[in-house]
């Protein structure tokens, strides 16, 4: 018994495995309302709705980790999804892969112009990418005229990529777990991606030890971006329409996913697991609460409560940490001050 509780005890403590076992019984409650939710099509298809926002939440967990943030992911997916859109009903020979990489690129840059002034100018993130987003939203209008570019207007490999199946699962699905694995990969066995880390956690500590934070907070940007890119192409693909509010307010998703999954907003902690697990969870709740007859209106307000709840466990967490640091200090600090012959 004294095992069992020490094992729920230390499940309860760990927060990726906090949020795989909630996912679970989520789905199992859900399940035993709505039984078709828990077919493997069902569940395949709440992954695969999922992608998306697992992607940019990779992107933007970078953003967090060097204490910046990336308000303008959104509009740089409809902005990058607007020009493959228009550019395949343009000119439909060009081959499906050159325009993933040309929207990559084009994100890129669109990253690296946050980047740019939060690194070179000094601006404070959450300014230059509040401002950017309205550019980057006014410059999809711009282009299209406020006009949509529609399905009869795609080509058929530009619409069927994100669909097609491969050992089971729907290529997009294919491609979000590419990328996580791809940043598991970095973050824990590159150098590179460990200055994430370091030059959230301790900017000072982290420019003694040869870690330029301004660049590293560059490279984040561009990377975030580079992810938006990618899922502008594959959101217009799947859905199958580019217009001027697509992704509206989905920032806020994303930035969600990431406090979620465990990503201090103070920066420097957190884990791609979590937050892929975050997003995996916001997922869940989008498409179980329909499932289950839950109005809209309950829905923003069930997923407004589940961040709410998750930024006070994060606060509470980090809170904790400090004060056994502190503890840890002021009991050094008590036995230098004691008389040599108490020692």
């Amino acid at each position: 018994m004294t095992s069992v509780v020490k094992s729920v005890s230390s499940v309860l403590k760990n927060r990726e495995q906090f949020l795989a076992l909630l996912i679970v019984v989520l789905v199992l409650v859900v399940g035993v309302i709505t039984p078709e939710f828990l077919s493997a099509h069902s569940l395949i298809g709440t992954f695969n709705d999922t992608s998306i926002l697992m992607i940019l939440a990779m992107g933007q967990m970078l953003v967090i980790l060097t204490r910046c943030i990336d308000l303008s992911v959104a509009a740089n997916l409809a902005l990058t999804g607007m020009v493959v859109a228009m550019i395949n009903a343009a000119m439909p020979s060009i081959p499906i892969p050159l325009l993933m990489v040309l929207a990559m690129v084009l994100g890129a840059l669109l990253g690296a112009i946050n980047g740019f002034f939060v690194w070179i100018v000094g601006v404070p993130a959450i300014v230059v990418t509040l401002g950017t987003m309205s550019i980057y939203r006014g410059t999809v209008f711009l282009l299209s005229d406020g006009a949509w570019v529609n399905a009869h207007q795609m080509s058929k490999s530009f619409i069927d990529l994100p669909r097609q199946w491969v050992l089971g699962l729907p290529m997009m699905s294919w491609i979000a777990i590419v990328i996580v694995a791809a940043l598991f990969f970095a973050t824990r066995h590159w150098r590179s991606g460990r200055d994430f880390f370091t030059a959230g956690g301790d900017p000072t500590a982290a420019f003694y030890t040869g870690v330029k934070v301004g660049k590293v907070q560059f490279k984040a940007f561009v990377v975030s971006g580079m992810l938006a890119g990618l899922c502008g192409y594959l959101w217009v693909s799947r859905f199958a329409v580019a217009y001027v509010d697509v992704a509206n307010g989905f920032e806020l998703q994303v930035v969600a996913a990431c406090v979620i999954g465990g990503i201090s907003i103070m920066g420097g902690i957190g884990t791609v697991v979590g937050c892929a697990l975050g997003a995996l969870f916001l997922g869940v709740i989008n498409n179980a609460l329909p499932v289950i007859g839950v109005s809209p209106f309950w829905q923003l307000a069930i997923s407004g409560a589940v961040i709410i709840v998750a930024v006070i466990a994060n606060s509470t967490a980090e809170r904790s940490k400090g004060r056994i640091i502190l503890r840890r200090a002021v009991k050094a600090h008590d036995v230098l001050a004691q008389p040599s012959e108490a020692r």
